[in-house]
Parts: structure tokens; sequence; C-alpha cells
């Protein structure tokens, strides 16, 4: 029995994986696309149902002490799940575009949740008239196949910079934070914890270089899982803690927390600040303090941060690119690598969310062909696409990369992804 790719999104699941041989790459590629467009349809109904259903409860849903536990009792969710579900449901009510842009498919459940928290708490400081302007700019972000959690804070981080309070977003509130350590019966220990972005991100920075896929000594890869790695690098560093509290190199670095941000956005008093812009409606990715791993990081806070730090000074032209330093060698250096991170933040390639720890610094035009150790020369890849670039074995076509007039990273895909190769912006350029 053939199978064909219109099939595999409205079929059963049963049996199909030994038929799905059948269909090409691009039939397969074009079924995946298909079958997540169909799940954030089915979702959006899902929603919708359940809403209603709390408006109208019946004896059953009564009886199980809301709509939200109901549903978990009647499905495979659990309980919290089922109540998600249903808060997100009522809170959508108020906010009619928010609803029909998630009701279409065009904004995930998660991004809906964010823009819905921010509207029901706005900033204090935030007129009830500039709120639909504030929806469209979150909606925008969370929109689209390049949507994601990150761009979606960073509008939400801007807006509550533009609107100043004195009130702590939840990301920066350390009352907050909360660690459970237990033993199980069996001997073993749960961690469990929920911890504000800056004492994650110092986490996550002492454990990268402790959790990085290790090869054997035969180049045989790292079977580990990245839960495994994770336990493991955990550990290492309670160990190396215990021992004196030894380090080790991340990125050439010792692990420490990076922040970047504008330096007219550093200045104390809100007179020096920048404004962020509002022409046409765009808001740039560094109109906030930036962590590496954590994405965005309050002006308030960074400032604090500023106040007992070490600082290190990148120049940056008009478009927010470093400009030039030091190019005479091979080897990138530290100099330029903060350059780097600054402005591509983690691995650029279009769609890749790997951290600046885990990338390697590539040569635009190979240093053996001439190519300078200069910054319009280089990109932040990371080791997966860092082997792309050099012709992943049994890869069709290659991707080629050049400085645009913004003086940042663009990709130009290979004619087997896009046969009219339409340049791609960096992972990192974002305007809303």
């Amino acid at each position: 029995m053939s199978v064909l790719s219109s099939d595999v999104v409205s079929g059963s699941a049963v049996g199909l994986r030994g038929r799905l041989w059948q269909l090409t790459a691009a039939e397969l590629r074009e079924a995946a696309v298909s079958a997540s467009a169909e799940i954030l349809r089915l979702e959006a109904v899902r929603v919708a149902v359940v809403d209603e259903l709390s408006l109208r409860p019946d004896d059953q849903v009564i009886a199980s002490r809301g709509v939200g536990s109901w549903l978990a009792a009647n499905t495979m969710l659990q309980v919290r799940d089922g109540k998600k579900i249903a808060a997100l449901g009522a809170a959508l009510r108020p906010f009619p575009a928010v609803a029909a842009r998630f009701d279409c498919g065009d904004c995930s459940f998660d991004h809906a949740v964010l823009i819905v928290s921010f509207c029901e708490s706005p900033p204090k400081g935030m007129p009830d008239e500039a709120l639909p302007k504030c929806i469209d700019l979150l909606l925008a972000a969370a929109s689209g196949v390049e949507a994601t959690t990150t761009k979606v804070r960073y509008v939400i981080a801007t807006l509550e910079r533009l609107f100043e309070s004195d009130e702590i977003p939840p990301a920066e509130d350390v009352d907050r934070n909360e660690l459970r350590i237990a033993s199980t019966l069996n001997g073993r220990v749960v961690v469990r914890g929920d911890f504000d972005a800056l004492t994650g991100e110092m986490l996550l920075s002492a454990l990268s270089n402790l959790t990085m896929p290790t090869p054997a000594p035969d180049g045989t890869p790292d079977a580990r899982s990245a839960a495994k790695r994770t336990a493991d690098g955990f550990t290492e560093l309670i160990r190396r803690y215990l021992d004196c509290a030894k380090t080790g190199m991340d990125g050439g670095q010792r692990p420490h927390v990076n922040v970047h941000i504008n330096a007219r956005d550093l200045a104390e008093h809100r007179d020096c600040a920048a404004t962020p812009t509002s022409d046409g409606g765009s808001v740039s990715d560094l109109d906030v303090g930036h962590m590496p791993w954590l994405g965005p990081l309050s002006v308030s806070q960074t400032r604090l941060l500023g106040c007992d730090c070490f600082l290190a000074t990148v120049l940056l032209d008009d478009h927010g690119a470093p400009l030039d330093a030091k190019p005479g060698k091979r080897l990138v250096t530290a100099e330029q690598r903060v350059a780097l991170i600054a402005r591509d933040k983690g691995c650029a390639f279009p769609g890749c969310t790997c951290v600046p720890a885990w990338t390697d610094a590539h040569h635009i035009r190979h240093w053996a062909n001439g190519g300078p150790t200069v910054m319009n020369n280089l990109v932040l890849l990371c080791r997966s696409h860092h082997r792309l670039m050099h012709r992943k074995s049994g890869f069709v076509g290659k991707w080629e990369i050049r400085i645009g007039v913004d003086n940042k990273p663009w990709f130009i895909p290979p004619p087997s992804i896009d046969p009219q190769r339409h340049p791609r912006p960096a992972n990192t350029t974002f305007t809303t």
C-alpha cells in the first residue's frame, strides 16, 4: 500500500513508520511542517472548547473541581497542563487581537501565554492607550516560523524598560527562588529548583564547559544524553568547588557571567540613557541587557551589575556591529572573540540557538586562501554549522556567508534549499 504525504497528516500513525520510506525527503519535510501546523490548529481548538466549557460547566466538570482537572482526568495530560490550557482560554477573552492570532495558528501556545501575561500585568508606567501598540509589537515578534521565545522576551524587556517602574520583573525577582533537594526511598536524590535569570545564567555559565560532548580517545562520539552530561557536569562542578573551587576554561575564558548592553543605556541617569526606537514600530535587540545563555535582562539589573564588574568596551557602528581590531593572526584574539560575541551572541547561522561558549570563530574567506583575521571576515558558528561550512560529508550544495551593509553576517543557502538563493539574516539580526 502506497503512502501520500497528504495522508500522513490526516491519517493514523499506526503502521506509518513502515511506509514512510516511500516518501522523498521533500515530501517528508512537507509532512513534518503540515503536522506541526495541524498541532497548532488543534491546540487552538482545544483552548477554545475548554474555555467555553469553563463558562458552561456540567456536573462532570463541577465534580472534577474545574475544567482543567476534568481535562487531565479524561486525557493523558497532567493536571498542571490541563489548568494551563484553561487559564489561557480565560486570559485570551479580554484580548481579541491575541486570540485571533493564536486561533489562526500564527502564534504558539507558549508565546500566547507570555503576551497575555504582559497584557494582564503591564508596566505601571505604561498608559492604557499604549497597550494596542505594545500588543502589535509582541505579536510581530511571536508570529511566523522565525519566532522564538527569546525574541518575545526581548520585546517584553524593552517595553518594560520604555515604561520603567519600580516593579521587579519575574525573571529578576530573587524572592521567588526555590531549590528543593530530597532523598528518595531507593537512596537517590531529587533536585528541583526555580531561579531568577541571573542565578540561572551563573549556573549555566559554570556548567558550560563541563557539559559539552566529549569524544572517546578513538574518536567515537559521546554517547551520553544531554541530561546525563548535565548531571555529570553538575557532579564535577560540586567536586571542583569542594576541591578549592577549581575552574576550567570556557570558550577561552574562565566561566563567568557576561552581560552585553549599549554604553548609553548603562548610564546611571535616565536622561542619559537611550530611548528605544519607535519609528515604524521597531525595537532593537540591544535596547536591554543581554546574557548569552538566558537572553534579555532589564536595564536596572544590568546597571546594578555594572557597579561591580570587569567592564570590557567594544566599539560599535550605527548598526550595532563591532568595529575591527587586531587583524594580524590566524587565531582569534580574546578581544576579537569578545567583539564577536557582542555581535553574533552565539552561533550566527539562521535558526541556531547555540550559545557563545560552544562556538568557533570561522573565517568566511579561509585563512589558507588569504582571508584575514578581521571582524568582517569572522563569524561565530557552532561545531555542527562550522563543519557544514567546510562541506559536510554527504551535503549537496554549499552555504555562503557575506557581511552586509549593516556589518553583520548574512547567509546565502545553496540552490537545493532555495533556488533563488535569497540572503538570510544572521540568527541575531532581529527587528520587529
